[in-house]
C-alpha cells in the first residue's frame, strides 16, 4: 500500500492525515497547543511536527511516500544561514506592519495586497527596521520553515504562501519593485503548490522508521488546503464556509482582483480561487441563540417559506464584502416575536449577502456558479442548506471533507501521481 501525509499547523493545534491513492484516510491525529505554548512558538511548531510523526503507526510510517504541510497565510520566520529563527516568528494577525505603511507605499503599487498591515512583505519591512535584521539571510513562511526541518534545504516556498510577499502569480515571477529592494537576497524561490523538494533527511526518516524515499513537496495555506479537501475542481465549483464569519471561494477561469473590498485570487494550476469575507456569519447566529435552540428552531423551519424579514445581520457596522461600508449598519428588524420566525430572518439574509457575494464575483468577471460545498459549523444545518438553494439558484451540499490536513495530503498524493505518471 502507498500512503501520503498531510500536515495542517493552525493557531490552536496541528492535524496530520494519511491517505492512500483512492483518497481514503487511514489516521487523523492531532496535537493542541496548550497558551503557554506561545512564550516559544519555535519549539512548539517543532516538537508538536516531531510528535505527530510519533503518533503514525510503523505500519504506515513505511508506507509514506509524500509529505505536503500546510500553515496559516502570512505567519513568517527570518532565518540565519542554517536556517535557525534569529527572532519569534510573526503570526498571521499581527498588525505590527501598521507602522511602516508609509514605507511600503514608497515602492508598492497603489492597492496593492501587500499593503495590508499584516502582510508578509509588511512584516518583513518591519523586521527590516530592527537592529538584529542583518544576521538574517532567509525570509521563510510557517510552511516553508516547517518543511525545511523534513528535507533540509533552504530558501523554498510555494506560490500561495508568496501571495501575500508581494509574488506575481500571474507571471510567476517576483515583479521588479520588489526584486529591486535591498532584502531582495533573503526572499525564497518560488515554486508550484505540491512541487516535489527532496526527499526526507536521512535522520528523520531512520528516527520515526519512514520510508527514506518518501518525499517532501511545497506546502499551501490553510485555508486553500480547506478548499482542496472539499475536492471543488471544476471551474463554477465553490467553497462556503460558514463559520464565525461568512468566506466565499469559488474557482474561476479568470483570476478577479477587486481590493477594496478584499477580493483577490490564489492560482490554482491554470485555475484561479476568487473570493472574499463577509463580516455576517455564525457569530450573529450565537449571540442570539444556543447551539440547543439554534437545532430546535431550525428543524421548525420550513425552508420553501419566505419570511419577507429583510435582515443583513451584523454585530457592529461595517463590511467589505459583498457591500464595502466601513459604516455598514446591521439590519434586524423588525423582530418578531415567535424565536423560529426570527431565526429564519437571520438565516435568509445570511444565505441573502452568500448570493450577493457570489454575483458579486460573477459581475466582475469570475467564471458562473455552478456548485456549493459548504464548510463549517453552519454545514450541519440542512435546513439552512435547503434555504441558501433558494437564494444561490444552485446545488448546495456538505464538503467531502472540512480538514485542512486532508487536502494537503490530496496535495501531496497528486504530486507523487504526478511523478509516477511522468515516468512512464
Amino acid at each position: 500500500m502507498k500512503t501520503f501525509l498531510g500536515i495542517d499547523f493552525g493557531t490552536s493545534g496541528c492535524r496530520a492525515v494519511v491517505i492512500d491513492l483512492e483518497e481514503k484516510i487511514h489516521l487523523e491525529t492531532a496535537i493542541n497547543f496548550s497558551e503557554s505554548f506561545a512564550s516559544n512558538w519555535i519549539n512548539t511548531w517543532k516538537q508538536s511536527l516531531f510528535k505527530l510523526f510519533a503518533n503514525i503507526p510503523q505500519d504506515l510510517t513505511q508506507s509514506i511516500q509524500a509529505i505536503a504541510i500546510n500553515g496559516t497565510s502570512s505567519t513568517v520566520l527570518l532565518c540565519d544561514d542554517r536556517g535557525n529563527p534569529i527572532t519569534e516568528p510573526i503570526l498571521y494577525n499581527d498588525g505590527r506592519g501598521k507602522s511602516v505603511q508609509s514605507k511600503l507605499s514608497q515602492f508598492v503599487p497603489p492597492n496593492h495586497l501587500t499593503l495590508s498591515a499584516s502582510s508578509s512583505l509588511a512584516k518583513l519591512i518591519w523586521w527590516s527596521e530592527q537592529s538584529y535584521f542583518e544576521q538574517a539571510s532567509y525570509f521563510l513562511h510557517q510552511a516553508d520553515w516547517l518543511a525545511f526541518l523534513l528535507h533540509r534545504k533552504l530558501g523554498v516556498s510555494d506560490y500561495h504562501n508568496a501571495l501575500k510577499l508581494g509574488y506575481d502569480v500571474v507571471n510567476l515571477e517576483y515583479p521588479s519593485w520588489l526584486a529591486n529592494q535591498s532584502f531582495f537576497d533573503l526572499l525564497p524561490k518560488v515554486f508550484s503548490p505540491g512541487t516535489i523538494i527532496g526527499k526526507v533527511e536521512t535522520a528523520i526518516a531512520q528516527q520515526f522508521d519512514l520510508n527514506p524515499n518518501c518525499l517532501v513537496c511545497t506546502g499551501t495555506t490553510d485555508s486553500i488546503a480547506a478548499f482542496l479537501a472539499s475536492k471543488a475542481k471544476e471551474p463554477g465549483e465553490a467553497v462556503t464556509s460558514l463559520g464565525s464569519t461568512l468566506v466565499l471561494k469559488l474557482l474561476s477561469t479568470t483570476p478577479i482582483e477587486d481590493l477594496a473590498s478584499g477580493i483577490y485570487s490564489h492560482r490554482l494550476g491554470n485555475l484561479w480561487l476568487t473570493g472574499g469575507a463577509s463580516n455576517t456569519g455564525g457569530n450573529v447566529l450565537k449571540h442570539f441563540f444556543t447551539e440547543e435552540e439554534l437545532i430546535k428552531y431550525s428543524e421548525q423551519i420550513n425552508p420553501q417559506s419566505i419570511s419577507h424579514l429583510n435582515y443583513y445581520p451584523l454585530l457592529q457596522p461595517g463590511d467589505r464584502f459583498p457591500i464595502n461600508d466601513p459604516n455598514l449598519l446591521s439590519q434586524l428588524e423588525p423582530r418578531p416575536e415567535n424565536p423560529m420566525d426570527f431565526l429564519q430572518g437571520l438565516l435568509e439574509g445570511i444565505a441573502r449577502i452568500e448570493a450577493l457575494g457570489y454575483q458579486k464575483l460573477q459581475a466582475l468577471g469570475a467564471t458562473p456558479l455552478t456548485q456549493v460545498y459548504t464548510a463549517g459549523g453552519g454545514a450541519k444545518n440542512l435546513i439552512w442548506q435547503r434555504i441558501r438553494e433558494r437564494y444561490l439558484g444552485v446545488p448546495v451540499c456538505s464538503s467531502w471533507y472540512t480538514e485542512a490536513a486532508y487536502g494537503t495530503a490530496l496535495l501531496a498524493k497528486n504530486s507523487y501521481w504526478a511523478l509516477v505518471q511522468s515516468n512512464y
